[in-house]
């Protein structure tokens, strides 16, 4: 009698939980893919709740929340997105927080191709190198950065082989499109080390901070699941995920 007492609690238990359960549809930058899939499990096998995402680039992610993509939360690449989204009104005022600062570096899936301190770029011993578009990925827009503070943007541009987002720049390089590329550093780490071939972590006073903020956007009003995730962004198990994949906090 009391297996069957403990039985009926833990479905009534099962049935609340499944009731309460609800999803969230979140537009992620591209950068930002291996880390928030590892969340995205953790926070339902936690909560019960499921972020359904999709993968790509800042910009064009703004483009269609603009033309009414029903996405609920966006991760962005930037700071700036997710504010011009609230001044229209598209995104919940005061939800607003930076998850992530990203960090870039130069990488190839050689070993021995790039140095540590970058001069791959002035010797110029490669045919190609990839970099993502800067009109809508702010990796991209960090990469040029970069490039023209150390003056080579204007030499190096012929050689450009150009993502439409970071995700498509690292593939560039992984299947040897281009011999080298700037990529996101949680793209190619693991456990705060590179994964493979050779890498340059720029130095951060090479570009500006590559703050990522997350918002709620207006289809996301009254979502609990939404609510749920933002909180679990915040939390200590998505934090030591997020900072695996070689982010700042």
């Amino acid at each position: 009698m009391k297996d069957f007492i403990r039985i009926v609690v833990a479905w009534c238990f099962a049935t609340v939980a499944c009731a309460q359960a609800a999803e969230v549809s979140v537009a992620v930058a591209a950068n930002f893919t291996a880390p928030m899939q590892k969340i995205a499990a953790a926070f339902e096998q936690d909560t019960g709740h499921k972020a359904v995402l999709s993968f790509g680039s800042t910009g064009k992610f703004y483009a269609q929340i603009k033309n009414g993509a029903p996405f609920q939360i966006l991760l962005s690449a930037d700071d700036e997105t997710p504010v011009r989204l609230e001044g229209e009104s598209a995104a919940l005022s005061g939800t607003r927080f930076t998850y992530a600062t990203g960090r870039l570096v130069l990488w190839s899936k050689q070993v021995g191709v790039v140095d540590d301190k970058g001069e791959v770029l002035r010797r110029g011993a490669f045919e190609h190198i990839a970099i993502a578009n800067p009109k809508t990925a702010p990796y991209g827009a960090a990469a040029m950065e970069v490039l023209t503070k150390l003056g080579l943007a204007a030499q190096l541009q012929p050689r450009f082989v150009q993502g439409e987002n970071i995700g498509q720049t690292h593939q560039f390089v992984m299947t040897g499109n281009a011999t080298l590329g700037f990529v996101a550093l949680s793209q190619v780490t693991v456990d705060g080390k590179i994964k493979e071939g050779s890498a340059w972590i720029v130095p951060a006073n090479l570009h500006k901070p590559i703050r990522q903020d997350a918002i709620v956007l207006t289809p996301g009003k009254d979502n609990q699941a939404a609510t749920a995730l933002m909180a679990y962004l915040k939390g200590d198990k998505a934090k030591a995920i997020i900072l695996s994949f070689g982010y700042e906090l």
